[in-house]
């Protein structure tokens, strides 16, 4: 009699278990495999770096990115190894490019700026620089709101001579409550919210990065994807 119903709860248990790996399976499907609709946004397309593997471009074209921002330096010494490959495999496709920095709070301006024209090559066809920014804990020493607009304008003007064209600033919520750079520079703005657009800036965002695991066909670790304000 206890042997029966020992087996009938474990049963039912492993019953239970498989069909809340089921569940939990088709959540994270489709939490992973959703993006905004194309008729409230045409012009979708991701951001990626070396950490988001080998990119098979025209697969990534074929399934809808309109675009392509590669991440090319960091901080005032790291560029990204897969730089120069991306680059290339975005502009064979005929998807629209372009370069990320992402600023460090504990490297100085100059530093950073000239690593990043050293990095990326001067090409018109290339959409215009974006700066990243957003708090690094391990960077404990940070400088005040005014001190850092200053060194901004500075990094600024240096790449944006550099591109020919004005850059894009990428404000994390953390960085922008922070520091509300939003409201003390003078670029459009590209924010930062899964599923749900954000307003946390003091102006309205020109891009928005609307998941930060978007699986499509082509990137089989996910990617971060973004759709532009129509």
């Amino acid at each position: 009699m206890r042997t029966s119903t020992l087996k009938r709860w474990t049963i039912g248990l492993l019953l239970l278990a498989l069909l809340l790996a089921v569940l939990g399976g088709l959540i994270w499907g489709g939490i992973t495999g959703w993006a905004p609709s194309r008729k409230d946004y045409p012009v979708q397309g991701l951001y990626v770096s070396a950490a988001d593997g080998d990119l098979a471009w025209p697969t990534l074209a074929a399934m809808g990115a309109d675009f392509a921002y590669i991440r090319a330096s960091a901080g005032g010494a790291a560029r990204d190894r897969r730089f120069a490959d991306n680059i290339e495999g975005a502009r064979a496709t005929g998807m629209r490019y372009g370069a990320v920095h992402e600023f460090s709070l504990c490297a100085g301006e100059a530093q950073q700026a000239e690593l990043f024209i050293t990095t990326v090559p001067r090409d018109p066809e290339m959409l215009p620089p974006v700066v990243s920014l957003d708090l690094n804990e391990s960077c404990a020493t940070r400088p005040n709101r005014a001190m850092l607009l200053g060194e901004l304008n500075t990094f600024l003007n240096q790449i944006e001579s550099h591109a020919g064209k004005p850059a894009l600033l990428r404000i994390s919520a953390a960085f922008e409550s922070a520091y509300e750079i939003s409201d003390g520079l003078s670029r459009t703005v590209w924010l930062i919210g899964d599923f749900v657009p954000p307003d946390y800036a003091a102006k309205r965002w020109v891009m928005w990065q609307s998941s930060s695991f978007y699986r499509i066909n082509g990137a089989p670790d996910g990617v971060r994807w973004n759709v532009v304000q129509p």
